[in-house]
This record gives structure tokens, C-alpha cells and sequence, in this order.
């Protein structure tokens, strides 16, 4: 039976793309594992690779098309002795590459088209008993549901895990069981309630009205704006936010930073203020185990590692590159990672997992002569720095004298599910601490 290939999810919170380029054509022949076609989420452009095996009987989305729904029919694969006649009207293109528009797939527009039988569309993308999504291919799915096994019970051999046919005509008969078992989670009467909608602001054209007579300019929202905008807008409604606030004293830190970088010359390594802040931050998060740790939703997790998440402001928007182990790393590996990471984020060259996870994330604004703000916890991180410039400011010093020193303020924001004041306290304390006596951070 003809098998649609679907938009797929590149990324845990990717909800829709573009179908930048494909990389076949119809009537081609491929195999698992080959590349078919370019997909750009809101933060990269990335390789898709086909999981199944067959003919590209049909594409049914073209090239450039924006906005297409994750799980939205792009193409059609077909196996061996099927032809194009065996591919139902709706949802195909006229032949010439001109498919339907992404956001209405001519599938979803033809109810009164009956398909055949035997090329009904695949049961939705099951998923696991955590809530999590299992990937498999339409086909996978489609045997799994006529045979009645749980994917949930099948070991996926496809790319990245994926469940393909092989899998499913191979499984366990407990697979089957244990849907017949436990398979009622999924249905109708299980499905948790939505959610009420947030309230909508004023719509596009209530806010164009308002400035009738006055001229301006629309700027078309991409991907990346409209997923800050998404989960910027969930964070500041969801997150039981508050703040904490210190001031740092850097002028031990500036010299001793001088030292190093002298030291460093011969390596060509120079390392920045905002490698220190990384390490002290995950020096404390070990420090503080505690709050090394994230909100799951019904549970908190607590992480053993410091993975600490950098954010890094591109055209168009940002990116939050994950330096994983940053406790265990020295500051020049540190450096060069961060150096490397900033790079490929300014080109959206970064994979999924590297700007994904992490406890803990720093923003710093210092270099644009910001002297403090309030930065929006990213979920599902328990927190995050929020860095000022380091500027000359008179201090009393310990002996009560009246000195000029090199002042930081940070503002720390914490999501207070998973970190109550004082546990937030003891963790900026031992930021400060490491920041203000840098040579510990060595030891």
C-alpha cells in the first residue's frame, strides 16, 4: 500500500517547518537512511532522511513551502508493484508541482473523496506511557494498528530509533498484549482535558487600525520569532517567577584574568569574562546539588552533571547553546567550546542537541553597557543569570574604608517550583563566591 511520508518533528518543540528543498524527485527510488529532503525549523535548516524503502510516487508539498504542519502528508513512497494509479486522489499534487498549500493539505480538504481501503492514512504518532512521543513510520504504524500491537513494547532499528516495518512484522507476541492490556491510556475517555486558552491580545488588524494614516512597515514573523514569542509568552504565564539580586566585586577577577590570558598567549587562547561566569555557575550548581535541577512537569529532576545553557543573540533572534559538563572542563576548553558553539549559532548551523537541555542558562548583556535586568526563565530550567557590565563604583571595603571597585550586577530569575528562596540564595551566594575568589575555581 502506498505510504505517506509526514512533516516530521526535528526537535521536541518543533510544531511546524519549511520544506526548504527536497533532494528527489517523483519517480526516484530510495532506501533508509537516504536524504530526501531539506526541512528549516525556527532554529536550523536540517537534513531528513527517508526511513522507509520504496518509489517517491508523488510529492505533494513543494519546495519553500512555509508553515507546514509536523505530521502533515508531504509525499507519497511507493513499494514494489504499485504504480501511481494506486495513490488516492486527495492529498496528491496535479502533477505539475503544484501542491496544495502546506497549511491546508488538499487531503484535509476532501472529506468526500473516499479512499481506498488499503491506503487509508496511518493512525497518529502513538506515544509512550510518560507522555513522550514514539517515532515510527506511517507504515509502521499502520501494521501495528491492524495487528493490534503496542509500539511502546517495540525496540525501533530505523535512524535515531525509529520503528519501521521490519520492526512491527518482527515483534513479540507480548507487544500485542500488552496494548490489549494497557492500550485504553490512549483513548477518548483517557485524553486529559485541554487546557483553557490563554487570552488573545488584539488582533492584527485591530492594531493596524489603530495606526491607520500613520506609515509603517509589516515584518513577516519567521519560525525562530514566532517560537520566542510562543515560549517566552507560556514561561512568563507558567513560571511562578522571582528574583534575586547581588552585586560583584571583579577586580580580582580582572587580574587575574590578565595573568592567565599573558600565560595563554602562546596557545592562542584568550579567555573572556563570560568564561568565568560559566564556570562558576557550574561550579555552583555542584556546589548546590540541590538546585541543580529541572521542572518535569509532575516531578523535578535533579541533574548530577552542570550543563549550563549560554544565550547568544543572532539577526532575527537568539539561540541557547548547551555546554554540557561544564563543571569537569577547564577554562579554556570551556572558552573554545563557547567560541565554537556562538559561531555556528550565528550561522544556524547547531544540531537539536546542542541547544537543547541543560539547568541552568546565563544571559549576558554586560558588553552592550546594560548595568542590570530581568531575564525569562527558558523551560524547563530552574533558572537563570542575568548579567550587567562591570562598572567603577565606590565601595566600603572590609576595614570600613571607602575604595572605587569593579562592580557586576546580576539579577538572578528563578522558577520558584523547583528552587525556594533560601535554596536560590545559597546558589547565587556561591556564584559570587566563586566569581569574587577566582583562583578556587582552578582547584
Amino acid at each position: 500500500m502506498p505510504t505517506e511520508i509526514l512533516m516530521p518533528a526535528l526537535s521536541p518543540t518543533m510544531e511546524e517547518g519549511t520544506l526548504a528543498k527536497w533532494l528527489v524527485k517523483e519517480g526516484d527510488t530510495v532506501s533508509s537512511g537516504d536524504l530526501i529532503a531539506e526541512i528549516e525549523t525556527d532554529k536550523a535548516t536540517m537534513e531528513f532522511e527517508a526511513v522507509d524503502e520504496g518509489v517517491v510516487g508523488k510529492i505533494l508539498i513543494a519546495e519553500g513551502s512555509e508553515g507546514v504542519k509536523v505530521n502533515t502528508p508531504i509525499a507519497v513512497l511507493l513499494e514494489d508493484g504499485e504504480s501511481a494509479d494506486d495513490i488516492p486522489s486527495a492529498g496528491t499534487s496535479d502533477g505539475g508541482g503544484a501542491p496544495a498549500k502546506a497549511d491546508a493539505p488538499a487531503a484535509a480538504e476532501a472529506p468526500a473523496a473516499a479512499p481506498k481501503e488499503e491506503a487509508k492514512a496511518a493512525p497518529a504518532a502513538p506515544q509512550g506511557a510518560d507522555g513522550s512521543r514514539i517515532f515510527a513510520s506511517p507504515l509502521a504504524r499502520r501494521i501495528a494498528a491492524d495487528k493490534g500491537l503496542d509500539l511502546s513494547q517495540i525496540t525501533g532499528s530505523g535512524p535515531k530509533g525509529r520503528i519501521v516495518k521490519a520492526d512491527v512484522m518482527d515483534a513479540k507476541p507480548q507487544a500485542a498484549a500488552a496494548a490489549k492490556a494497557g492500550g485504553t491510556d490512549t483513548g477518548p475517555a483517557a485524553a486529559a482535558p485541554a487546557a483553557a486558552a490563554a487570552p488573545a491580545g488584539p488582533s492584527a488588524d485591530m492594531v493596524a487600525r489603530m495606526y491607520e494614516g500613520r506609515e509603517f512597515e509589516e515584518v513577516k514573523l519567521d519560525g525562530m520569532r514566532k517560537t520566542i514569542a510562543a515560549r517566552l509568552t507560556e514561561a512568563k504565564q507558567t513560571i511562578p517567577h522571582f528574583y534575586l539580586r547581588r552585586d560583584i566585586q571583579l577586580d580580582a577577577l580582572l587580574k587575574f584574568r590578565g595573568e592567565l590570558n599573558k600565560q595563554l598567549e602562546g596557545r592562542g587562547v584568550k579567555l573572556s569574562v563570560n568564561d568565568f561566569i560559566i564556570k562558576a555557575v557550574a561550579l555552583a550548581l555542584q556546589a548546590v546539588p540541590d538546585a541543580n535541577a529541572v521542572w518535569a512537569g509532575d516531578r523535578v529532576l535533579k541533574m548530577k552533571a552542570s550543563d549550563v545553557a549560554v544565550a547568544v543573540a543572532i539577526e532575527g533572534g537568539l539561540f541557547t547553546p548547551v555546554l554540557q559538563d561544564a563543571d569537569s572542563k577547564s577554562l579554556s576548553a570551556l572558552s573554545s567550546q563557547m567560541k565554537d558553539l556562538a559561531s555556528r549559532a550565528r550561522d544556524r548551523k547547531l544540531a537539536p542537541h546542542e541547544y537543547q537541555g541543560g539547568s541552568f542558562a546565563i544571559s549576558n548583556l554586560g558588553m552592550f553597557g546594560i548595568d542590570n535586568f530581568d531575564a525569562i526563565v527558558n523551560p524547563p530550567h530552574a533558572g537563570i543569570l542575568a548579567v550587567g557590565s562591570g562598572v567603577k563604583k565606590p565601595v566600603v571595603g572590609s576595614d570600613g574604608e571607602l575604595k572605587v571597585a569593579t562592580v557586576m550586577s546580576v539579577t538572578m530569575s528563578v522558577d520558584h517550583r523547583v528552587i525556594d528562596g533560601a535554596l536560590g540564595a545559597d546558589l547565587l551566594k556561591a556564584i559570587v563566591d566563586n566569581l569574587e575568589n577566582p583562583m578556587v575555581m582552578l582547584a
